[in-house]
């Protein structure tokens, strides 16, 4: 049986000081380094195979400090507080004994409750109706997801011409993978930077801080599958070299599974 490129990207060995020794992945190259989205599902895979975790996955916040080289990496992750429902995680990345990846993390043993999503999911086209993203994309890790545009895709002219940064597509792993939290971590970063859809100008960029809130369950994910999700993303602000955005990820039954913000450093 073939592994998953996803499942080889995230394989973390567990070494005798409680660290987790990971290795970054070609399937998952972007323009500097691996991309963002691989190695917060690297950082959140630690907690989830610690024998001490909580509960699944109810935050997460990564901050990149830098860009990973080619290569091993250590993930230290340890819970810093436990109480009767909830944990408290702190993550580190290193390489050569230098911090790359902060991180930190709440994982919960979650209840039922009264609940609501307020944040309906959009009226779209449904993913069969949507045509397959075809253009030519030199980044290795975007091959790794069947991605349909609705809305904001990649520019197809540079030119300047750029009226807003919203976007809307249909998205899942490619081979389609069954959803896990690991794999939605990821996903929450699929959104190309808000600065090119806007500008429809290249600058540089790299996002700085990620974080990614998670309102599905174990249960919510099974039910989703391999299915598409619909990914939505809009910039609010962008001054002085940063911008930010904030993204939803919906299944198929409209069900929100997360949201997610990030703020981006950009050039000019």
């Amino acid at each position: 049986m073939t592994t998953h490129p996803f499942d080889a990207a995230v394989a973390l060995q567990p070494q005798p000081d409680g660290t987790w020794l990971g290795h970054t992945s070609p399937a998952y190259s972007n323009m500097v380094g691996p991309y963002g989205g691989i190695t917060t599902a690297q950082a959140l895979h630690a907690v989830l195979l610690h024998p001490e975790r909580l509960g699944d996955p109810v935050a997460l916040t990564v901050n990149f400090c830098a860009a990973l080289a080619d290569g091993p990496f250590v993930i230290m992750a340890r819970p810093a507080r436990t109480n009767r429902s909830t944990q408290h995680w702190v993550i580190e990345v290193q390489q050569g004994g230098q911090a790359v990846l902060t991180a930190t993390a709440v994982t919960a043993v979650r209840r039922e409750t009264w609940s609501l999503d307020e944040e309906p999911m959009p009226v779209c086209p449904a993913p069969a109706e949507v045509p397959l993203a075809t253009a030519h994309n030199p980044l290795e890790f975007v091959k790794r997801y069947e991605q349909r545009h609705i809305t904001g895709g990649m520019p197809a002219v540079w030119d300047g011409s750029g009226e807003s940064s919203l976007s809307r597509l249909w998205v899942r792993d490619y081979p389609a993978r069954p959803l896990d939290f690991p794999s939605l971590s990821a996903l929450s970063d699929i959104f190309f930077p808000r600065v090119f859809i806007r500008r429809s100008t290249l600058v540089p960029v790299g996002t700085v801080s990620m974080t990614v809130y998670f309102h599905a369950d174990a249960a919510q994910l099974a039910d989703t599958g391999s299915g598409y999700l619909l990914g939505q993303a809009k910039g609010q602000a962008f001054r002085n070299g940063y911008f930010d955005h904030t993204g939803q990820l919906w299944n198929e039954a409209g069900v929100l599974l997360v949201t997610t913000h990030q703020i981006v450093y950009y050039k000019q």
